[in-house]
């Protein structure tokens, strides 16, 4: 693991931004640990490199886009930043369709047949990537990749290739919490029921 990927991951478990336990996914889905990017604003030094990290990806993968779109809510500040980072304008598409002004998922300026690329925390299933993708084709945007900090490794690559998008990730979750295990910041125990639950049946 790169070292810059080393100290965000280090980062996440100091705020308590990874936890272990028993936790409901928005998918539905029980997990024994939840990694909550909400709250990292809320520690301007980690934000700081985290969206370093997304810059750093975007800038060496050699992809082309024109705009960088944030997926609500906890993608969207991650987007704003990393956008201000690359000089490139910034958009966010809704979880829900407002019903007043323009009635509109996606909330900014795009043109038919614009390249852009989706920008989000984690990502489990891809359920609610695979919204903001037809909300964003159904605008004439092109979309084949999306960027995450984390994939929790429980379907969504292989969901979002079904529809001609390439999942990237700064960090699978089998890495993050053998960092974790690593540096001594998560127990054994913990570990191998992570590590275990991430390889078995969840039910995806």
């Amino acid at each position: 693991m790169k070292p810059e990927l080393q100290n965000i991951a280090i980062g996440l478990a100091q705020h308590q931004l990874v936890k272990v336990g028993e936790f409901k996914l928005s998918s539905g889905i029980m997990s024994p640990y939840y990694v909550d990017l909400r709250a990292m604003p809320s520690h301007p030094e980690l934000f700081d490199r985290v969206t370093d990290a997304y810059a750093a990806e975007l800038k060496s993968s050699g992809l082309a886009f024109n705009r960088i779109v944030g997926v609500a809510t906890a993608g969207v500040p991650i987007a704003t930043l990393v956008a201000y980072k690359l000089k490139k304008p910034f958009l966010y598409v809704r979880k829900e369709e407002r019903n007043h002004g323009t009635k509109s998922l996606v909330e900014g300026v795009i043109e038919p047949g614009e390249p852009v690329i989706v920008v989000d925390d984690v990502v489990t299933t891809g359920g609610n990537l695979l919204r903001t993708i037809e909300a964003l084709r159904e605008k004439g945007a092109k979309v084949e990749y999306v960027l995450v900090l984390v994939d929790r490794e429980q379907g969504a690559s292989e969901n979002l290739a079904k529809i001609g998008v390439k999942l990237i990730a700064l960090l699978t979750s089998s890495e993050l919490i053998r960092e974790l295990y690593l540096k001594g910041l998560v127990g054994k125990e913990d570990y191998e029921k992570v590590i275990n639950y991430i390889g078995g049946d969840k039910g995806v």
